[in-house]
């Protein structure tokens, strides 16, 4: 089994691409929505909330797990990867950030950033863009208001339209040389159109979801001692920590699914 966590329903618009890109391979999606949004949160929590769904999924079978959720992959990864995992042998954990800057960082040398607060303090797009190309300048923009516009279902309303403007209007003002911008949040692709039409068209928008599936098909490829494990019966397993009405609800307006949710309790 692949595992999905998030802290949400975000991570929907990763997992559509992962099974657009591997259809085959059988996976469970976990949204701590309970504890949403991670992006306010210190760097402990996020820490113990991913790591108490990491072992959720591992517990129900998945021997990988992608962290479809950029605060998780800025503020946890590199702690469970170093501190914890030692107790899943045979287990993998990866994140979102790496896959999607490897593409950028080789493109581009003016890069925008629009990312949650937690994992805009992280700064973990701008060490992994310069580990490739030190050349490159990047400008971080935090939007805290966006994930909680997106899980209300509230993206379509002349008030989520103010905030994106408001955000991308403070973006560019710290820069006017800026070659693409980067949805750092896994949330954010919901707002894809509407940024679109604010952001000057000589400007790329990139969003993550496909970056990381082609990113997840190269590794599995590579790592055959974990691909091997994988269950390939299209299983689609989801569960929340959330109220399942509204968590399906958002689903649906997220990404335009429409799967049957479980409750579960990490406590």
């Amino acid at each position: 089994m692949i595992g999905v966590f998030d802290s949400g329903v975000g991570g929907l618009t990763v997992l559509k691409d992962i099974h657009k890109k591997l259809p085959d391979y059988s996976t469970i999606y976990l949204g701590d929505n309970a504890h949403s949004p991670f992006g306010t949160k210190t760097h402990d929590e996020i820490t113990e909330y991913t790591w108490a769904g990491v072992q959720w999924l591992f517990d129900q079978g998945c021997y990988l797990v992608i962290l479809a959720c950029n605060s998780a992959s800025a503020q946890a990864l590199r702690t469970i990867q170093q501190t914890k995992l030692s107790e899943y042998p045979g287990r993998r954990v990866l994140g979102v950030i790496r896959p999607t800057v490897e593409l950028l960082a080789k493109k581009y040398e003016q890069i925008g950033v629009l990312a949650t607060p937690a994992t805009v303090c992280s700064e973990a797009y701008v060490h992994e863009l310069k580990k490739i190309n030190q050349a490159v300048r990047i400008e971080q923009h935090s939007c805290p208001a966006w994930v909680e516009v997106v899980e209300s279902g509230s993206s379509n309303t002349e008030v989520a339209n103010s905030i994106i403007q408001k955000d991308i209007d403070q973006l560019l003002s710290q820069s006017s040389e800026l070659e693409a911008v980067l949805l750092g949040c896994t949330h954010y692709p919901v707002l894809f159109n509407q940024i679109r039409e604010v952001l000057p068209k000589n400007i790329a928008l990139y969003a993550q979801g496909e970056l990381v599936a082609l990113s997840l098909i190269d590794y599995l490829k590579r790592h055959s001692e974990i691909e091997e494990k994988l269950e390939k019966t299209s299983l689609r397993q989801y569960f929340t920590t959330g109220e399942i009405t509204e968590v399906e609800k958002a689903a649906s307006q997220i990404a335009g699914l429409s799967p049957n949710f479980q409750k579960v309790d990490l406590n």
